[in-house]
């Protein structure tokens, strides 16, 4: 599949061309629909993969790239749980050493999971409102479109 931008500006992954029209399917919705040739533009430098990601709302895929193991995963659903919490109080609790503390929310801050915050007069982290809404997605069960599954 490759990636085609339509004459509106929406983009599409490209599915099948015939001599007229073409198939394309939007990503975030799924949808496939057929649109005049003349109606497209090959997108060389957007990835298809990158494009067919789109379709994963945007809070969950920031949690998606920015959580790489369970561990992290832990720490930022503890942070959520029980935050803001300041860095002695994660370090008294978590099992990581100082320096691997700093370098996961440093990457979790970077990625816009956690944001700085002060907690009784020393640094702390808390949950962004982006990770908590993805959170309540992946945790709380509740589908992309805001119905519960059965």
């Amino acid at each position: 599949m490759k990636p085609v931008r339509g004459d509106d500006g929406t983009r599409y992954l490209l599915v099948k061309r015939s001599s007229d029209s073409s198939l394309v399917r939007d990503p975030s919705t799924g949808e496939e629909r057929y649109v005049e040739n003349d109606r497209l533009e090959a997108l060389p430098e957007q990835s298809a993969l990158e494009l067919a990601a789109r379709a994963v709302d945007d809070d969950v895929r920031t949690l998606l790239l920015s959580i790489h193991d369970e561990r992290t995963l832990g720490l930022v659903l503890e942070i959520a749980e029980r935050g803001p919490l300041g860095v002695r109080e994660i370090l008294g609790y978590s099992d990581f050493c100082e320096s691997d503390l700093h370098g996961r929310l440093t990457v979790l801050t970077a990625g816009g999971v956690l944001e700085e915050t002060e907690v009784g007069g020393e640094r702390g982290y808390a949950i962004s409102e982006s990770a908590r809404r993805g959170l309540d997605v992946l945790v709380g069960g509740t589908a992309v479109d805001g119905e519960r599954p059965p």
